[in-house]
């Protein structure tokens, strides 16, 4: 069995080398023209940097279907099953160009100052630029995705995929904005605001590979399901993380979360246990919480088994969407879709 280090070293090599790719495939999809300052603001998220684990799902599942090795083929020019040739690298920036979308609109939203260790995008160009750059990145995802060289009944299917996947990110978001104003959520509830905020873009950068190439309909809708699966345990080890890595490795205060009230799986469970959310720290300004007081809540939330449940739930997300690549060949990239999962809940910041 690989032990969780040598699982993140060969994680972090497989996504360090995709986004390498990625990172220079993204200029030449989205060069800066004129009006510049539009697309200087359209790509400020995007050369800011970013894991692009996204792109990496998608890029490999593509080398899985295909049954190469890793990083053997040209993504330009990669083989689809019949015969034909698709430029797998377009669709990749096109998943990420959709990411980079949600992450401006997200911040104007939540009128947050950071992302990626830089200024947010209204806060470097102003609120109407921000806003135009993020609908400028939405259109132009579509745009990048007509260019994969498919078969005109594929490309529609995958346009398709895109559009009903920016649909459900918008349907996510307003789910969670609703959230902050309700005093309880079901479980349900919050697993079906994960998976339509974070998760379907997973699921769309696992099985866009498989339409784009033609595969049959049984494997596009289980990759799918690997990327909900796995989206969603992601988000909750996310939940999990606010809580429990040190401030300092976040790139954050631990527990913003939990002071801003934001409902996740943790409260969701301890609220139902009898915890009182409202009551585990005093102070609703995330800047003036103490170590201390987390601390106090971290301890409480534990007691209460909600950390150790969202651990698990994410465990199990994480295995039931392992088992779904079984309609992949066993090669090299599959087990590395498999080692991404895995990581995806195991990970540190």
């Amino acid at each position: 069995m690989t032990s969780p280090e040598a699982r993140e070293r060969a994680v972090l090599e497989a996504v360090g080398e995709r986004r390498e790719r990625v990172n220079r495939a993204i200029p030449e999809e989205l060069p800066i023209v004129r009006p510049e300052r539009l697309y200087e603001a359209s790509r400020y998220l995007l050369d800011a940097g970013g894991k692009r684990l996204r792109p990496t799902v998608l890029l490999t599942t593509g080398e899985a279907l295909a049954d190469v090795s890793p990083l053997s083929t040209p993504y330009r020019r990669f083989p689809g099953l019949d015969g034909r040739t698709i430029d797998l690298m377009a669709a990749a920036v096109s998943v990420e160009v959709i990411q980079s979308f949600t992450l401006i609109h997200d911040d104007i939203m939540d009128d947050d100052d950071l992302r990626r260790g830089v200024p947010a995008v209204h806060r470097e160009y102003d609120v109407e630029t921000a806003i135009l750059a993020g609908d400028t990145l939405y259109s132009k995802a579509f745009e990048i995705m007509l260019e994969t060289g498919a078969p005109p009944d594929r490309a529609v299917e995958a346009l398709e995929v895109l559009a009903t996947t920016c649909t459900r990110i918008c349907e996510g978001q307003s789910l969670d904005v609703s959230f902050e104003a309700r005093g309880e959520v079901t479980t349900e509830e919050y697993l079906e605001m994960i998976e339509q905020k974070t998760a379907v873009l997973y699921a769309a950068s696992a099985s866009l590979p498989a339409i784009l190439m033609g595969a049959d309909d049984e494997t596009i809708e289980a990759l799918s399901g690997y990327g909900l699966d796995v989206g969603r345990a992601f988000q909750i080890q996310d939940d999990v993380l606010d809580l429990t890595v040190p401030s300092e490795k976040l790139g954050k205060q631990r527990g913003s979360d939990l002071v801003e009230e934001k409902q996740t799986l943790i409260t969701v469970h301890a609220r139902q246990h009898g915890v009182d959310i409202e009551g585990l720290v005093d102070t609703e300004d995330v800047d003036r919480v103490t170590e201390g007081e987390i601390d106090d809540a971290v301890a409480e939330l534990e007691s209460a088994g909600s950390i150790e449940y969202a651990n698990g739930m994410a465990r199990t997300l994480a295995d039931r969407g392992k088992d779904r690549l079984k309609v992949l060949p066993d090669n090299e990239a599959r087990g590395l879709l498999e080692d991404l999962a895995d990581y995806l809940i195991e990970r540190g910041y």
